[in-house]
This record gives C-alpha cells, sequence and structure tokens, in this order.
C-alpha cells in the first residue's frame, strides 16, 4: 500500500464510504465493507478516524460541502435576479438527477443518526448545514446582483432548505422531472418576490 499523507486517507475513506452507503446502505456500511472499497486495511481506518460516528460525520460534511460547493459556482449576475436564483438552483438539481443515490443517501443518514442513540448530533449538524449553505446561497445571489433583501436572510434560507429537502424527496419518491422543474421555477419566483419585498 502507498504511503499517503492522512488528510488524503481521511479523503479517501470518506469517498469509500459515501460510494458504499449509496450503493449498500447506512445499515450494511461496516468499516470492514468501507476500507474494503478504499483499498486499505482496518489499521488505517483507525489511525484516520476514532470511531464510524467520526467517519459519517465527515461523510455527511462531504456530502454537502460538495453540494454547496457546486451552488456557489454556479451564483453568478444573470439578465435578471430571477434568472440567477434559477441557475443556481438548477446547478443543484442537475446533480439531484445526476446522482439520485447519494441524494437518497443523505435522508438514510438522517434517519439513521436520529435512531442511533450517540448519533443524534449528526442529524442536526446535517441540517444546520443545510441552513447555511442556503444562508450562503441568498447571500451570494443579492451580493452578485447588488440587491439587499427585504426579509431577513435567515428566514428565506430556513425556507429554501425546507423547500428544496422536500422537493429533493417527493422527486426520490415519484421520478416526476417535469412537476419538480416546476416546482423550481416556483421556488426561484418566490425566492424573488421575497428579496426584492
Amino acid at each position: 500500500m502507498a504511503r499517503m499523507p492522512s488528510a488524503e486517507r481521511r479523503r479517501q475513506l470518506v469517498a469509500a464510504a459515501v460510494r458504499v452507503m449509496a450503493r449498500d446502505g447506512v445499515g450494511r456500511a461496516t468499516t470492514r465493507a468501507i476500507c474494503a472499497e478504499a483499498g486499505v486495511s482496518l489499521s488505517v481506518f483507525h489511525y484516520c478516524f476514532d470511531s464510524k460516528q467520526a467517519l459519517l460525520e465527515a461523510a455527511i460534511e462531504s456530502i454537502t460541502g460538495s453540494y454547496v460547493t457546486r451552488v456557489m459556482s454556479a451564483v453568478e449576475p444573470k439578465g435578471t435576479l430571477r434568472e440567477t436564483v434559477r441557475t443556481a438552483l438548477g446547478s443543484y438539481w442537475e446533480h439531484v438527477t445526476a446522482h439520485p443515490a447519494e441524494h437518497m443517501l443523505t435522508y438514510e443518514l438522517t434517519q439513521y443518526a436520529l435512531r442511533e442513540a450517540g448519533f443524534e448530533h449528526l442529524a442536526r449538524a446535517q441540517y444546520t448545514q443545510y441552513v447555511a449553505s442556503a444562508t450562503t446561497l441568498v447571500e451570494q445571489v443579492c451580493a452578485a446582483r447588488g440587491v439587499v433583501p427585504k426579509v431577513p436572510v435567515e428566514v428565506m434560507a430556513r425556507l429554501l432548505a425546507a423547500v428544496i429537502d422536500g422537493l429533493t424527496l417527493q422527486y426520490l419518491v415519484l421520478g416526476d422531472e417535469r412537476a419538480a422543474e416546476a416546482l423550481l421555477d416556483a421556488t426561484a419566483d418566490h425566492l424573488v418576490t421575497l428579496i426584492e419585498g
């Protein structure tokens, strides 16, 4: 096994954990299965992480961070505020439709964390991060367009996080792309109304 910095090994294990959990479910994602996926020994896992809980937390942070990076890179001033908002939402949505198993995993991680004693804080951290991500999105959209929102950013961020969460789950269950696109349009319209007053 090639020597590699511990930070890189951690990233390797997190990526393997996400693949295993998306493919097999959280319940089957044993440390042994994750190590096999990553091509490392169990001793490497224990060197990089104190526990499976720590690995799950890193996986949640990695997945959420990936979404944030993707959306933030799409926040550019367009012709109108509405186009700017819709393009950013569309960037997230492209990932949902391209990687549904990964998004399904986020819901499974939430349920797992809520049901397993000692893991509850992971679900709270996950949803706190969703709101933080939505806050960053709203702030960046407003900055890109040079507008001051009429409704508090925190209110819009919590609403946006709740709507996107529900919309993603609805799409994963029903698979109706046309309905999802219509709801994304409505979400963009609503955010513009909240921002402009």
